[in-house]
């Protein structure tokens, strides 16, 4: 890995799956069942889960950090609303995303707040993004095969002429990634393609010294080289025992971060069997975790990483 100097934060915007948590049909049963789902309710609960999500905030010597936000699922707009104002982020400096399904891109739309602020700025903020390099666009960093995706099911953001009504819709930059490092706002972000079910991949990230797997149904050799000495591990672990086609168990999280033993491992992408305390109070058993640091990641969750 190399040498890492600067530092940024990491903020967990969702740690569910597309469903996210609550399930409706678990609060409208009568009489509820379901403890995960009903705790979630609660003011502050940790089991309450959005689709997964990250912002990686990024401090600039002579200006306001910069944000990158990795995937916009379906309840970006709901996290970005509860989240954003409570931690100072006050810009989408770009986009990342792992995948096309809907739980990771299907927040593109709501990013039209964010250019439409660029758009329209004025004075001293107008000059500030323009010191930054900014216009009223967004990039977003996708593979080509997410772009074809995004093409069809959110055509008028690809192709702005087809806007049907006279209102205003995001700003996007699509920007078409391949296997190789890229730079986003001047951090180089590595793609690790994992496989998401028998017949499609996601791509995971490196970030300095955090590996991102989001969505992953195993992780391939080659990629645990490639993250053999990260820090902090982010993974997958959808669920406890039963195996999921498309998703890592908790158990098989375990088992990879054991092989990779980072000094921190957060498990994410948490259905509704996983009751974050109960599950973090297993977790802490040695027996369990052979001694390694692996809990449930939770919204609003922060940590720190370092970058180059």
């Amino acid at each position: 890995m190399p040498n890492l100097n600067s530092k940024a934060s990491v903020l967990f915007v969702g740690t569910g799956t597309s469903e996210g948590i609550p399930r409706v049909t678990c609060l409208t049963a009568d009489p509820p069942t379901c403890p995960v789902c009903t705790d979630a309710m609660r003011p502050g609960s940790k089991n309450r889960r959005r689709n997964t999500g990250l912002v990686v905030q990024r401090e600039q010597d002579d200006g306001p950090p910069v944000n990158i936000v990795v995937d916009v699922g379906k309840f970006f707009y709901q996290s970005a609303i509860e989240l954003f104002p409570r931690h100072g982020i006050r810009s989408v400096d770009a986009v990342v995303l792992t995948h096309a399904h809907a739980d990771s891109a299907g927040g593109l739309d709501d990013l039209r707040d964010w250019t439409n602020t660029m758009r329209f700025a004025q004075g001293d903020e107008h000059a500030a993004l323009l010191a930054r390099g900014r216009d009223a666009r967004i990039p977003i960093y996708l593979r080509e095969m997410d772009l074809d995706v995004v093409s069809k099911t959110a055509y008028y953001l690809v192709d702005r002429s087809q806007m049907t009504s006279g209102g205003t819709v995001a700003i996007l930059d699509f920007q078409v990634i391949g296997d190789d490092p890229f730079d986003v706002c001047g951090t180089e972000i590595v793609p690790l393609e994992v496989p998401h079910g028998p017949d499609y991949s996601c791509n995971g990230y490196l970030i300095g010294d955090m590996a991102y797997i989001s969505d992953a149904s195993d992780v391939p050799d080659e990629v645990l080289k490639r993250i053999a000495d990260v820090d902090t591990l982010v993974i997958d672990a959808l669920r406890t025992e039963r195996r999921h086609g498309s998703h890592l168990t908790m158990e098989q999280a375990v088992e990879f971060a054991k092989v990779i033993r980072p000094r921190q491992t957060l498990l994410t992408d948490a259905a509704h069997g996983i009751n974050h305390y109960a599950m973090n109070a297993v977790l802490r058993d040695p027996k369990i975790s052979d001694g390694l640091d692996i809990q449930y990641a939770y919204d609003g969750m922060r940590i720190e990483i370092r970058v180059d």
